[in-house]
């Protein structure tokens, strides 16, 4: 792939993504659901189908392999940031009614998904796949909750600092904590699907890099503060985080489980000052958001064939997980919060909020693609339920916002 060949590609995905997140931000819809669509419009879905010439000539079958590369730094960088907002501290201090919320609405959601896992393995599971790592995969995707997409529809919404607002953004950290973990499982367990002893091995090998990182990384990074206060989030902090990252991510790809982990772990355990945070969240983003993670949802849009879907009985299939996939999250959350003494309408606000699945739904599933685990036409149905869900955020929060006005 030649340096004019990129740039065209390249080009043309940022102007894209940039155009439909504007049209999609004027329509009330957070940035990340048009830069979403935009990744599915510039595939073989759309515009491969109906113009195959310029699809031909704008992604050549060369430029794959480049964009994806670049794509998996943007993804490295997009987990350390969400590792870094998420306060464990703040986490593991959580009230009981946060906690028995965030627990219900992610195992309720996992039952329902292994129970469809039933229905959807002959037909859609990756070859080779154990039904228990296609269950523990389906039941994962479906409890997933994207912490930094849910922040900023609270931030938009104006709810960040309300109760409800409060109690979502605490669950949705808990859930990112807990379906990371889940993946790093999952991705042991396919990779040493053919050995139980190195399974074994892995796992305990997964246990020891956490505890480590946990403990005596997270006492090492407390010095990080220090050299923040003294010279700000300039180029050497910013460099020595990333390389942090990097060395984290090498060494779970290395342990048999997924590199993102290891961001992710890597974010979680640096210090929590909110000057610092937000100034370093910032100048990662500025070239995260900017360019790699748009070359993610392209790559991600490249793989999604809606064409595979030729059927009624697809449709219907697509249908039944999108189904699974709300009732899940909607019953597991609003149910347990009404439980725990939330008004009816908060619960249901709740429940609807907890449904944001976004970005970190796409990187679960192109990790599950990845792996094998998914077939190329339940990759698109499971792509096609993350769009939904998270669409379907804003409206409803609008609808109901007007529905309790009128009463």
């Amino acid at each position: 792939m030649n340096t004019e060949q990129l740039i065209l590609s390249v080009g043309t995905i940022l102007l894209s993504a940039r155009a439909l997140g504007w049209i999609f931000l004027r329509i009330g819809q957070p940035r990340v659901v048009g830069e979403m669509t935009a990744g599915i419009i510039l595939g073989p879905s759309l515009l491969g189908r109906f113009f195959p010439g310029a699809f031909g000539y704008i992604f050549p079958s060369s430029c794959l392999p480049v964009l994806t590369a670049l794509s998996q730094l943007g993804l490295l960088l997009f987990m350390f940031v969400v590792g870094l907002e998420v306060d464990l501290k703040r986490v593991l201090k959580q009230r009981t009614a946060v906690v028995l919320i965030s627990n219900v609405s992610i195992v309720l959601p996992l039952a329902l998904g292994v129970g469809l896992a039933t229905a959807l393995y002959p037909r859609f599971a990756g070859s080779h796949v154990p039904f228990f790592s296609f269950a523990l995969f389906m039941g994962t995707a479906m409890g997933i909750t994207a912490f930094p997409v849910l922040a900023r529809i609270l931030k938009e919404r104006n709810l960040l600092g309300t109760d409800l607002g409060t109690t979502a953004i605490s669950c949705a950290a808990i859930d990112d904590v807990s379906a990371w973990l889940l993946l790093a499982i999952l991705t042991a367990m396919v990779r040493s699907a053919e050995s139980w002893h190195r399974l074994a091995v892995t796992l305990l090998l997964l246990i020891a890099f956490v505890t480590v990182m946990l403990f005596s990384a997270r006492r090492l990074a407390a010095s990080i503060e220090p050299l923040y206060r003294k010279h700000g989030a300039g180029v050497e902090l910013i460099s020595l985080l990333i390389l942090i990252m990097l060395v984290a991510s090498f060494t779970t790809e290395r342990l048999g489980v997924h590199a993102l982990f290891g961001a992710f772990v890597a974010g979680l355990v640096m210090p929590k000052s909110e000057p610092m945070i937000a100034e370093i969240v910032e100048r990662i983003e500025s070239l995260s958001l900017a360019l790699l993670l748009p070359l993610f949802f392209a790559v991600t849009g490249l793989r999604t064939r809606i064409d595979l879907l030729t059927d009624l009985s697809l449709w219907g299939y697509t249908a039944a997980i999108i189904a699974t996939a709300v009732l899940g999250k909607l019953a597991g959350a609003a149910l347990t919060a009404k439980a725990t003494g939330m008004t009816w309408t908060d619960s249901l606000a709740l429940g609807v909020l907890m449904n944001t699945r976004g970005l970190v739904e796409l990187v679960v599933l192109n990790a599950g693609l990845d792996l094998g685990v998914l077939s190329p036409s339940l990759f698109t149905m499971m792509v096609l339920m993350a769009l939904v869900t998270t669409f379907m955020t804003t409206p409803i929060l609008i609808a109901m916002k007007t529905q309790n006005q009128r009463t």
